[in-house]
C-alpha cells in the first residue's frame, strides 16, 4: 500500500487536517487587522460575516430590525432567517477569536462527518471527495461563510434517507433552508423515497419549530414585524446582481442580457426532466447523481454566487465524479473544475488574473455548469456506473 493510499485511509489524518485548516483559517482571519469594502470606507475587521452573524443575536434580543445595516458595527446586511440568529447565541457571547474557531470547526466537521455518513462507498474514495474539495472549503472558511455548513447538511439528509432515517433527513433539509432558502431545492431528494407522508410530517414539525422558535426572546408583533423585514429584503435583494452563475455566464461570454426570473425557470425545468424517469429511482447511482444536480444547482443558478458559495458546487462535483465509473470525458472535466473553480480564486492564479479574467468572465462557473449538464445527460441516459473498488 503506498503512501497517499494509506494516507487516504486514515480517517483520523483527514479529520486532523480539516480541523487544523479550520483553526487557521479563523486565526488568520481573527489576527489580520482591519479592512475596507469599498474605497475610502469604513473600517471593519477581517471576520466581517462572522460579525454580522454574531450581531444578529443581540440585534434579535434587543428588539431591533434584523435586516437593515448597521453600519457602524459591520458590512453588509444579515440575510439569514430569525431563527439563525437566535441560535447563533450559542457563539455570541464568546470571544471573537474562540467563537470564530468554533464556527469553522462546525463547518468543517459537518462536512467531513456527512461524507464518511455516505453509504456504498469505500473510505479510499470518500478521503479522495474530501481532499479534492479541500481548497474550496479553505476558500469559505477564511470568509466565514456558512456554505461548507450547508454542503454538508444536504449530503447528511441524503445519508439519513438513505438509512430511512427521517426524522434526521428532514431536520437537516429544514435546516439548510432556515440558512438559506435555496436549501429548499433539496426537497426534491424526497421524491425518490418511499414513506412521503412520515417525510411531509417530520418536515412540517421541523419548519414550524424554526419558524416560531424566535418567539423564545421575541413578542408576537415583533415576530410577525422580523419575517416580514425577512421576506423585504429578500425581495430586494434578487436585482443587486448577478453573481458567478448561469445568469453571469450568459452575460459575460454571449452578451445576453437575460431575465433572472426566466433562467432560473427554465434551470428548475432542467433540473426536472430526470425525475421523470421513476423507474430508475432505485438506483444507488441514480440517487446519488441526484444529490450531486441539487449540489452544483444551488449554486450555478444563484444570482448571488460568490466564490466561497462554491464549496457547495465542489462538493456536488466531487460526489459525481469519485461515486461512478471513471471515464475520460468525467475526468478532463473534473481536472477543470478542479483549475478554474477549486484553484483559481486562490494565490496560485495571480491577481492580475483573477481581477480582468477570473471572476468579471465567471470562469470559476464554467466547469460546474459543465459538469451539471453531463450529469442531466447520464441520468437521462442511463449512463451510470458503479466506481471500482479498489480491491476488485
Amino acid at each position: 500500500m503506498t503512501a497517499i493510499n494509506r494516507f487516504l485511509l486514515n480517517q483520523k489524518a483527514i479529520l486532523f487536517l480539516f480541523l487544523a485548516i479550520a483553526i487557521f483559517a479563523a486565526l488568520q482571519s481573527y489576527f489580520a487587522g482591519l479592512k475596507t469594502f469599498e474605497e475610502d470606507g469604513r473600517l471593519y475587521t477581517c471576520y466581517n460575516n462572522y460579525v454580522i452573524f454574531k450581531q444578529s443575536f443581540f440585534h434579535l434580543i434587543e428588539g431591533k430590525d434584523l435586516y437593515i445595516l448597521y453600519v457602524e458595527e459591520q458590512w453588509d446586511l444579515f440575510k439569514y432567517s430569525p431563527a439563525f440568529a437566535l441560535v447563533f447565541g450559542l457563539l455570541a457571547y464568546l470571544p471573537d477569536a474562540v467563537g470564530l474557531s468554533l464556527w469553522a470547526i462546525l463547518n468543517a466537521v459537518v462536512l467531513f462527518y456527512s461524507v464518511y455518513y455516505l453509504p456504498k462507498i469505500d473510505n479510499r474514495t470518500k478521503g479522495l471527495i474530501l481532499i479534492f474539495i479541500f481548497s474550496e472549503l479553505l476558500t469559505t472558511l477564511q470568509n466565514e461563510q456558512s456554505n461548507a455548513l450547508i454542503a454538508g447538511l444536504l449530503i447528511f439528509t441524503f445519508g439519513f434517507l438513505e438509512r430511512g432515517k427521517y426524522w434526521m433527513a428532514s431536520f437537516c433539509i429544514v435546516s439548510t433552508i432556515f440558512i438559506k432558502l435555496f436549501g429548499i431545492v433539496g426537497l426534491a431528494l424526497y421524491l425518490l423515497y418511499p414513506g412521503k407522508l412520515k417525510l411531509t410530517f417530520t418536515t412540517a414539525f421541523w419548519a414550524i419549530l424554526f419558524t416560531l422558535l424566535p418567539l423564545v426572546v421575541v413578542d408576537a408583533e415583533q415576530f410577525v414585524f422580523l419575517y416580514k423585514s425577512w421576506a423585504n429584503m429578500l425581495a430586494n435583494d434578487h436585482s443587486i446582481s448577478d453573481g458567478l452563475s448561469v445568469i453571469g455566464w450568459l452575460k459575460t461570454w454571449f452578451g445576453w442580457n437575460v431575465n433572472k426570473t426566466y433562467v432560473s425557470l427554465a434551470g428548475v425545468v432542467l433540473f426536472c426532466i430526470p425525475l421523470l424517469k421513476v423507474k430508475e429511482y432505485s438506483r444507488y447511482h441514480f440517487r446519488i447523481l441526484m444529490l450531486a444536480s441539487i449540489l452544483i444547482w444551488v449554486v450555478i443558478f444563484n444570482h448571488r454566487a460568490e466564490s466561497p458559495t462554491f464549496i457547495i458546487a465542489i462538493s456536488g462535483v466531487a460526489l459525481w465524479y469519485f461515486s461512478q465509473f471513471q471515464k475520460r470525458e468525467n475526468l478532463v472535466l473534473l481536472i477543470l473544475a478542479l483549475i478554474f473553480t477549486g484553484l483559481s480564486s486562490t494565490d496560485l492564479f495571480p491577481k492580475f488574473i483573477r481581477n480582468q479574467w477570473i471572476f468579471p468572465y465567471v470562469i470559476k462557473a464554467v466547469p460546474c455548469i459543465l459538469i451539471w449538464i453531463k450529469i442531466l445527460y447520464d441520468m437521462m441516459a442511463g449512463n451510470i456506473a458503479p466506481r471500482l473498488r479498489e480491491d476488485q
